[in-house]
């Protein structure tokens, strides 16, 4: 087996496909700056503290380890219950509609390449629609 087809083989989470750690980052960070500056975000945006860098690190940590990366927020924190940690908040269909719309563009402003963002488009909608607790 050829030095590239190790690595080809290597490459096989979402995690990798994306870009690993950098690519995750890039991610997490584009998509807490729409959510900061676009208007149809700011029912979402209201729900956060006005600084955002411990949320950041939060979301990256949690996607690392759901995207098949290496497990952060649950060595960090243990094993993640989000519908409890998003209890507190009113996630209604108009609050899931805008996080879907900022990872969308954050997906795609970050270039993730289209078939991956046509796989992870139903996963993030299948935790938004976890979340919903108003009807």
């Amino acid at each position: 087996m050829t030095e590239t087809n190790q690595a080809t083989e290597q490459q096989t989470t979402m995690y990798d496909w994306i870009g690993g750690e950098e690519g995750v980052r890039k991610l997490v960070n584009r998509f807490y700056d729409i959510m900061d500056s676009d208007t149809e975000a700011k029912t979402i945006r209201a729900m956060h503290k006005e600084d955002l860098s411990v949320i950041r690190q939060g979301l990256f940590e949690y996607l690392s380890g759901w995207l098949g990366g290496p497990p952060l927020f649950v060595a960090k924190h243990g094993s993640p219950c989000i519908t409890k940690q998003h209890k507190s908040f009113k996630i209604d269909q108009q609050a899931s509609d805008a996080w879907m719309h900022c990872m969308q563009k954050a997906m795609k402003d970050v270039e993730i390449d289209e078939k991956y963002r046509e796989m992870l488009t139903p996963a993030f909608q299948r935790i938004c629609d976890t979340l919903l607790n108003h009807p």
